[in-house]
């Protein structure tokens, strides 16, 4: 398999130079040349096969002969070791657990698959690489778990000052060693551009060797497509119609679930659930795309007013917004409404939701009423403790904050303060190295 630059599809490259490139040379994210199908026979018998077969099966379309079949069995083996669970809470109506991972967010499938695939290709080449990451929210801390202590490999987190929870600020910034968290004086979309223009950077890059660990790197997005397969597998009654709600930021997620649809999995629709920064809801309806500052919300991790995916979406669909259309819908809602969407999901279903989960939930509902023909997936993304302040004020009740949560919460922080300025950034990374 080759993969191309978005912004030009006549250069190919190898799975290897993608993912220790992250972003091409041009600016543009890398793409697969073409979306192999999976066959119909394997998806007939999905529940005969365990999570990290489904997730060898996808890799290994991608992959191909890159990685040995035995060093990928071990690099799944090595990622995918906790579950996805499908859970029932209502009659056709589910929630896809995504946080049972290190850090409680559905990031760590990616981190941790990326984290050992681009060690492998690292080793093998015996070379140093500076990973640079922006972070809304839980990215930065499910790349730095995944990254700790990863010979060869040196992590540098930028993250938003006071837009992310506390809980979320101590997982990113209390690890040591080859993990580094630089505090930036402005929002997710200065730390995203501080990062893309560093990757355009010649100079940086030949004295540095950068690559990225955010959704544009394919190492990280391809594995997300391996837990649709597992929810899919997990689906009581697959006569019926399945519609896959997804909160959507940088829109990582989203495209992951259309590579996976692509490749054959039966999605009949897919919901781009977003919060108050609209900018996928209004282009998938107008078909302009009007990046601006993003918006801070509860639903942190989605704050995302220029999102990276966007052009991956374009590129699967061919530019086509009438097909885009046809399988993704998109609606906005704001912070009063998920602190609602929190309190009626739990009131209705005795479940409790985070508020990333919340937007997923709104939208769905909206967009089917529930009609109990349709199998109904909302995608939860964060643990609720996570967000235990709006939880507990929401519903009022305790949330219980799991251990490996709680550890965090009394080491001491360490950031490097920088503005949103890229010489300043710059400057310090030249020295650092």
């Amino acid at each position: 398999m080759k993969f191309y630059s978005t912004n030009n599809n006549k250069k190919s490259f190898s799975f290897e130079e993608t993912v220790l490139k992250g972003l091409a040379e041009d600016g543009g994210l890398f793409m697969p040349e073409k979306i192999p199908p999976i066959e119909k026979d394997f998806i007939k018998n999905i529940e005969k096969f365990s999570f990290q077969e489904i997730s060898l099966k996808i890799a290994e379309s991608f992959i191909e002969n890159e990685i040995s079949e035995s060093d990928l069995s071990d690099i799944i083996a090595n990622s995918i070791t906790f579950s996805a669970p499908l859970v029932s809470i209502g009659k056709n109506l589910y929630v896809l657990e995504l946080f049972h991972g290190p850090t409680l967010a559905f990031k760590d499938f990616g981190a941790r698959f990326m984290a050992k695939t681009m060690g492998y290709f690292v080793a093998k080449r015996s070379i140093q690489l500076n990973i640079l990451v922006a972070t809304s929210g839980d990215t930065g801390s499910a790349v730095a778990h995944g990254f700790y202590d990863t010979p060869g490999i040196n992590v540098y987190i930028l993250y938003p000052r006071g837009k992310v929870s506390l809980i979320q600020e101590k997982q990113l910034t209390t690890l040591d060693k080859n993990i580094t968290a630089l505090e930036i004086d402005g929002t997710f979309d200065d730390c995203q551009r501080l990062v893309k223009t560093a990757f355009v950077d010649k100079e940086l890059n030949e004295k540095l060797n950068l690559t990225s660990a955010n959704s544009i790197n394919i190492a990280r997005l391809l594995p997300q497509a391996f837990y649709y397969f597992e929810a899919y597998k997990q689906i009581l009654n697959k006569k019926l119609d399945s519609i896959f709600s997804v909160p959507s930021g940088n829109l990582g997620n989203l495209t992951a679930g259309l590579i996976a649809k692509k490749m054959g999995l039966p999605i009949s629709k897919f919901i781009g659930a977003v919060n108050s920064n609209k900018v996928f809801a209004e282009y998938l309806r107008t078909g302009i795309f009007n990046p601006r500052p993003s918006i801070q919300t509860l639903s942190n991790a989605m704050d995302v007013g220029n999102p990276s995916n966007l052009i991956r979406i374009r590129e699967i669909y061919s530019d086509i917004l009438k097909e885009m259309q046809n399988d993704i819908h998109s609606e906005s809602y704001d912070d009063i409404q998920t602190r609602k969407g929190i309190k009626e999901v739990y009131e209705n279903y005795k479940y409790i939701i985070d508020p990333h989960g919340s937007v997923g939930y709104l939208a769905l509902r909206d967009y089917i009423k529930f009609n109990q023909q349709f199998n109904g997936v909302i995608l939860e993304t964060a643990h609720p403790a996570k967000f235990k302040d709006v939880i507990e004020e929401e519903l009022k009740i305790e949330v219980q904050i799991p251990e490996r949560l709680a550890a965090c919460l009394n080491k001491e922080k360490h950031t490097v303060e920088l503005s949103s300025n890229y010489e300043e950034f710059r400057n310090y990374m030249l020295n650092k190295n």
